[in-house]
C-alpha cells in the first residue's frame, strides 16, 4: 500500500495532470451526455444518472486491480490520475506571484481559474483569501480524499471518489435546475468526504498551529454551509494563523460567509504557506501508512 501511494504521488510530482486526454475530461463529456438525455426535475433521474455515470468505471477499476502485477501497476496509474497535488501549486502560485509583483489584474485572472466567485470584484486581500481557501479545500478534494479511498477500497475506491467529486462540481448546485436532479451527486460526495475531510482537518492541525487549528475547527466549522468543507477550511486557516471566510461575490451579489481561522490578513505569503501545509500533511499521511503497514507485517 505504501509503495503504491508513494509511486502515485511521485508520478503526480513529476508529470502533473495530463495536458491532453485526461480521463476526467471524457467523464465530464459523458456526464453532459447523460444529463441531456435523462434530465428531469426529480431525484430519481439524478440517482439513475449518477449510477450510469459512475458504476461502469468503478467496476472496471475493480477488475483491473485483480489482474496480478499488471493490476498493481494499473492501480498506481489510476491513483495518479485521481490526484491533483502538483496542480494545486500550478494554479495557486501564479496568484501569489502576481500579487507579489503588484499586478492585481493578473492575480484576478489567475484566481478566476481556481474559484467560482466574481474575481473582478476582489481586492488584493480577497484574491489572496480566495486562493488560500481553494488550496485548503482542494487539498482534501484533490489529494487526501483520493488517498483515503484508495487505501480503503483500492483503485475502485479512488475512482468512485474522484468521479463523485466531479459530478458534485457539475450537478451539486442548490439552484432551480439541480436542486432535485443534483441531489444524488451532492449527497454521494458528502458521504464519501465525511471521513477524509475530518482526517484532512486533523492533518492540517498536526502540520501547523495545532491548538489554534483545533479551536477554529470546533468553533467555526459548524457555522459553515458545507459539513465537510467547514472542518477542512477552519482547521486549515487556524493551522496557518490566517483570517479567511467573510464576504465573497457570486453572480454579481456579495454573500456574507462565516469567519474562518484567526491571525494575519491573507496575502501571497499565506498562499505559499497553504501549499506547504498540504505538502507537510501528505508526508504525515505517508508516514502513518508506512507505520501501519510495518505494524501489520510485524504483528
Amino acid at each position: 500500500m505504501f509503495q503504491s501511494l508513494l509511486l502515485a504521488l511521485l508520478l503526480d510530482r513529476l508529470l502533473g495532470e495530463p495536458r491532453r486526454a485526461h480521463p476526467l475530461i471524457g467523464f465530464g463529456r459523458l456526464a453532459h451526455w447523460l444529463e441531456a438525455r435523462l434530465y428531469r426535475d426529480s431525484r430519481g433521474r439524478g440517482v439513475l444518472a449518477v449510477l450510469l455515470a459512475v458504476a461502469p468505471p468503478v467496476l472496471l477499476a475493480g477488475l483491473c486491480s485483480r489482474a496480478g502485477w499488471p493490476g498493481w501497476v494499473a492501480g498506481i496509474v489510476i491513483l495518479y490520475l485521481s490526484l491533483g497535488l502538483r496542480s494545486l501549486g500550478e494554479h495557486a502560485l501564479p496568484v501569489a506571484r502576481a500579487l507579489e509583483a503588484g499586478d492585481l489584474s493578473a492575480a484576478r485572472a489567475a484566481v478566476a481559474r481556481m474559484v467560482s466567485r466574481d474575481a473582478a470584484l476582489l481586492d488584493e486581500t480577497q484574491v489572496a483569501a480566495a486562493a488560500t481557501e481553494s488550496v485548503l479545500e482542494n487539498g482534501n478534494d484533490a489529494v487526501f480524499g483520493a488517498l483515503f479511498w484508495f487505501a480503503v477500497a483500492g483503485p475502485a475506491g479512488a475512482v468512485l471518489y474522484r468521479l463523485a467529486n466531479t459530478l458534485d462540481a457539475m450537478w451539486g448546485y442548490r439552484n432551480a435546475r439541480y436542486e432535485y436532479f443534483g441531489w444524488a451527486a451532492a449527497r454521494l460526495d458528502d458521504v464519501l468526504n465525511y471521513v477524509p475531510a475530518r482526517l484532512t482537518a486533523l492533518s492540517y492541525a498536526l502540520a501547523g498551529r495545532c491548538r489554534l487549528a483545533l479551536d477554529c475547527w470546533r468553533r467555526q466549522a459548524p457555522a459553515w454551509d458545507s459539513p465537510n468543507a467547514g472542518p477542512v477550511m477552519a482547521a486549515g486557516a487556524g493551522a496557518l494563523g490566517v483570517r479567511l471566510g467573510g464576504a465573497a461575490p457570486y453572480e454579481g451579489q456579495w454573500h456574507e460567509r462565516p469567519p474562518l481561522g484567526a491571525g494575519e490578513v491573507p496575502g501571497p505569503l499565506q498562499i505559499r504557506q497553504a501549499l506547504r501545509l498540504v505538502q507537510r500533511a501528505v508526508l504525515l499521511w505517508l508516514a502513518a501508512v508506512l507505520l501501519l503497514q510495518w505494524s501489520l507485517t510485524h504483528a
